[in-house]
């Protein structure tokens, strides 16, 4: 385990509640948490409270790839800290959220914790980059 972390950072064009809210929302979560191009997430489930569990089943190419956590922290509209539970994380992954009004929309900083090594640390940072991309498409539709 390492002290490797990654922060990705986007302003979104949705107001603070509304992307708040996505990351909780397991509907918005089907639509969003696709970390590349060809990706689906045929299930979601979210238990929205501090010590509540979410689960993120996303899909490529026939295979399934299994994601959950447990939410630590949960501030309305202004931050959110989950657990990172994956087949590429190690223990005490940890992803912070805050969010910010700005003009337009609302300044997503993104930041997590704990990987194994640097090359699974890249590979989370252009995934999170690809999820908040599609996060602000998702809540422009």
């Amino acid at each position: 385990m390492t002290d490797l972390s990654l922060t990705v950072e986007r302003t979104i064009k949705a107001a603070p509640a509304d992307v708040f809210n996505a990351w909780l929302d397991p509907e918005m979560l089907r639509k969003f948490m696709m970390p590349a191009a060809g990706m689906s997430v045929p299930k979601a489930s979210s238990d929205p409270a501090e010590g509540g569990r979410f689960e993120i089943v996303m899909s490529a190419n026939g295979n399934e790839m299994p994601h959950a956590g447990t939410y630590r922290e949960i501030k309305p509209h202004e931050r959110l800290v989950f657990t990172w539970e994956s087949p590429f994380s190690v223990g005490d992954s940890t992803v912070t959220l805050t969010f910010a009004p700005v003009d337009g929309g609302t300044h997503v900083t993104l930041t997590h914790e704990r990987f194994v090594d640097a090359e699974t640390r890249d590979n989370h940072q252009g995934g999170w980059t690809a999820i908040l991309e599609t996060l602000d498409t998702a809540l422009a539709a």
